[in-house]
């Protein structure tokens, strides 16, 4: 079957200087071994616990791709803090598509991309309303519904960040449109509602490396629904009482 996504296979082309910290990331280690990752359908998560590289890679390949490294569009250039790694230097993004939109959401950046979005009086693309003058939540759902136009790759880390249970849903709603609309997401999350997307690949990342799993068999899911399930027997285990 032909890949047609934005980005279908993200490629490590070169040697990592064994100097540096990416080399003792799980998620770098695996792709020094394997060579490459497949990304195999027009939405895909990077889950796992903290630490095994999801943001990292995220953040390369939205560079690679000509994103701002703060996040925005391609036509954002603005850098308060030089934060992130060199690894995008070193992959080679697989494309079997061009996209007409793009957008890179860094949760941790936003509040610098709102301002730079006030600055450069381009609000109207945004719902007319300062990002800054909506909540967290409400600022991230607008840039989703009025900015996000579809025939786009989409990347994102951490969108939950900000968001409640109903929001994510919505969320949800969204990512769905604009899929229909050909796009594509790739999307670093903690959270168990947002993984839940229909027929998403997901990939898990662990001490062990990369590795695709199903939804319920993340241990994002397996913990959530324990604990939902009986409160209190968990609270009796984390307390010890």
């Amino acid at each position: 079957m032909i890949n047609n996504n934005y980005i279908s296979k993200i490629i490590l082309n070169m040697k990592i200087d064994d100097s540096t910290y990416l080399i003792k990331i799980p998620a770098i280690k695996y792709l020094i071994d394997k060579q490459s990752l497949d990304i195999s359908n027009k939405v895909t998560f990077f889950v796992g616990e903290n630490g095994t590289g999801k943001s990292t890679l995220i953040e390369a390949i939205a560079i690679a791709h000509g994103f701002n490294a703060e996040g925005g569009t391609k036509n954002f250039n603005f850098s308060t803090v030089k934060s992130h790694s060199d690894l995008h230097k070193h992959l080679v993004l697989s494309k079997g598509g061009y996209p007409k939109d793009g957008y890179f959401f860094r949760a941790e950046s936003f509040f610098n991309v709102a301002s730079n979005i006030d600055e450069l009086s381009i609000v109207s693309s945004y719902g007319n309303k300062s990002l800054h003058e909506q909540s967290h939540g409400e600022s991230f759902l607008s840039l989703v519904q009025n900015r996000f136009g579809g025939n786009g790759i989409y990347i994102l880390d951490e969108p939950e960040a900000s968001l409640s249970p109903m929001r994510l849903l919505t969320l949800l709603i969204e990512i769905d449109r604009l899929v229909k609309d050909n796009s594509q997401f790739i999307i670093a999350t903690h959270s168990p509602i947002l993984m839940s997307f229909p027929n998403a690949q997901v990939l898990e990342f662990s001490k062990d490396g990369i590795k695709e799993v199903s939804y319920e068999d993340t241990e994002h899911y397996q913990v959530s629904k324990q604990f939902l399930d009986c409160p209190k027997r968990m609270h009796k285990y984390l307390f010890n009482d």
